[in-house]
């Protein structure tokens, strides 16, 4: 059974959280939920051509969905930069001191937040109605 309309609808489901989390000034939680929104987007997509894509790394799930579909640079890019909020955002010791929340501004959420909606609407783009 193809579950990629699943991964496509949590993936939408993240990205309202790190909307949500964004207005609420929870940044370090709102960069978390937009990388979370992106990798299920783009696992979405895989599923959708009856591949699997393994691991965490936007950045890597892109450029190895180029074998499938043009996938630019600038979206690559944009999956590089929601790949730093992978751990850091939830664990203290990602840092020498002090708490994610402490590291994380409403600049970063919005950059997170802006470049996981390009992702999707790529991968949308790509799943089709």
């Amino acid at each position: 059974m193809n579950r990629s309309r699943d991964w496509l609808g949590q993936a939408q489901h993240d990205l309202r959280h790190a909307r949500n989390s964004r207005n609420l000034g929870d940044f370090s939680w709102a960069c978390f939920a937009a990388q979370q929104a992106a990798e299920k987007a783009v696992k979405a997509v895989y599923l959708a051509r009856n591949m699997e894509g393994w691991g965490h790394v936007v950045r890597r799930l892109l450029e190895e969905l180029q074998s499938e579909v043009e996938v630019s640079n600038d979206l690559i890019a944009k999956g590089r930069r929601l790949d730093v909020f992978y751990i850091p955002t939830r664990y203290p010791n990602g840092f020498d001191e002090g708490k994610p929340a402490d590291f994380f501004a409403e600049e970063e959420a919005d950059q997170a937040i802006a470049d996981a909606e390009a992702i999707l609407q790529f991968c949308k783009s790509q799943i089709g109605p």
